[in-house]
């Protein structure tokens, strides 16, 4: 678990600039709610003057076996889709293309189940992307449920409705960055080709709905965004976490901001703290003590903090180290997202309410401590794209800061290992 210390800390990093995001157009991919469990009640017998019995206990009935009735040229045209994914990034030989030919080709009476269990498993990886699990490194966004009765509908679809590449292509993300990347692909071979195929998965990883105004912070582009309707209101330059104590990749929703915000010391530094001037000591039950810095100039937070409830404790907000912003690379924080302007940033968030500029920065200028509330509570999305394209239309290359490019094309090539990927 990550835990934020949001402390300076001074490492050396290659230089990495800005990118732009965009939000996503409202796709036909299947629901990505959770389907509840389908559960039937056990009848329970009553006698007269009896006491009342126990409420019925739920069975759940066992999940339909997928299944579904191809035809050959239903079969053929999903042949002819995973021959074509590698325009995707995927590799057509994880879906054993020879088996579903030969099926068709000698007429198989095991032609449906096998067209089933081949249309599944390129339907997940358009879904999820091809790397899964901890492979992902350091990826805690969660994903979307994708049920057995979704699977089922999704089959349906294909086979007694839309046509099956129909079908399969509305999994594939929306945004207009997977477009942009995909373009590139095809324009790209060796090294650059693998950095595509290794962000295109990136982007299969994400929900396909990432909201109509959502924040998105692209670590290795050190980028904060707020998009709205498909266009980016606000873009800031950020501080993300060093190479020894690296941001992870997580999404949250932010509910509101706090001015002149406490900082509570973790307890793993507070012998840093100690006995220091500026810093508030606070007895614990039981003994021992812990440390809070309370708001003003030197504040390890700023002037104000975003928030963002996580597991992580992982946070967007100001800082006293307001030079590091002018870098090139800015990989510096003990993982929180230090944000460029993060006071205008946070009152951006707050349009809609009744906190204008001018009382934000009246309150701020108070030094007290006072929590606003957005509107509407905004979907956030901390992200690791290596590759992107520009508001301009130009691929960039963002160093890879954390050197997690290489193991996720390792997987992605289902192989144990891969060698470095070139950062330039």
């Amino acid at each position: 678990m990550y835990r934020s210390i949001c402390l300076p800390l001074v490492l050396l990093s290659t230089a990495a600039a800005g990118i732009a995001q965009t939000a996503p157009t409202p796709g036909t991919a299947l629901p990505r709610t959770a389907t509840p469990a389908r559960t039937a009640a056990t009848p329970v017998a009553t006698t007269p003057g009896a006491a009342a019995p126990a409420a019925p206990t739920a069975v759940p009935l066992p999940a339909p076996v997928l299944a579904a009735e191809w035809k050959r040229k239903q079969a053929e045209e999903l042949l002819a889709f995973v021959d074509g994914i590698d325009a995707e990034g995927l590799d057509p030989s994880d879906y054993n293309p020879d088996r579903l030919r030969r099926a068709i080709d000698d007429k198989s009476d095991d032609l449906s189940a096998i067209a089933t269990d081949t249309f599944l498993k390129v339907a997940g990886d358009l879904m999820f992307g091809h790397v899964r699990g901890a492979a992902r490194i350091d990826w805690f966004v969660q994903d979307d449920s994708w049920t057995v009765y979704d699977q089922q509908n999704l089959l349906t679809r294909a086979t007694a409705g839309e046509t099956v590449s129909d079908t399969l292509r509305s999994l594939l993300p929306t945004h207009p960055q997977y477009a942009a990347l995909k373009a590139a692909l095809a324009k790209n071979e060796g090294l650059a080709r693998d950095k595509i195929r290794t962000n295109l998965d990136r982007w299969r990883w994400l929900p396909r709905d990432l909201g109509q105004k959502y924040v998105i912070v692209n670590v290795p582009a050190y980028t904060v965004a707020l998009v709205e309707g498909g266009r980016t209101l606000d873009r800031r330059r950020a501080v993300a976490g060093a190479i020894k104590t690296p941001t992870p990749s997580l999404n949250a929703t932010i509910t509101g901001a706090i001015f002149n915000p406490w900082w509570e010391v973790p307890t793993s530094i507070s012998r840093e703290v100690s006995g220091k001037k500026g810093y508030v000591s606070v007895k614990l039950p039981g003994g021992g003590v812990r440390y809070r810095q309370p708001p003003g100039p030197s504040n390890a937070l700023g002037r104000v903090k975003l928030v963002m409830g996580n597991p992580h404790a992982i946070y967007l907000h100001d800082t006293n180290a307001k030079n590091l912003f002018n870098k090139q690379a800015r990989a510096y924080s003990h993982g929180c997202i230090r944000t460029e302007d993060a006071v205008g940033f946070a009152a951006t968030l707050l349009d809609g309410t009744d906190w204008s500029r001018d009382k934000v920065a009246a309150t701020v200028k108070s030094g007290k401590t006072v929590q606003a509330n957005v509107a509407t509570p905004i979907p956030v999305y901390i992200v690791y794209f290596s590759v992107a394209a520009t508001d301009e239309g130009d691929l960039a290359r963002y160093d890879d800061m954390y050197t997690r490019d290489a193991k996720v094309l390792a997987a992605l090539n289902d192989r144990p290992t891969a060698a470095s990927l070139a950062s330039n």
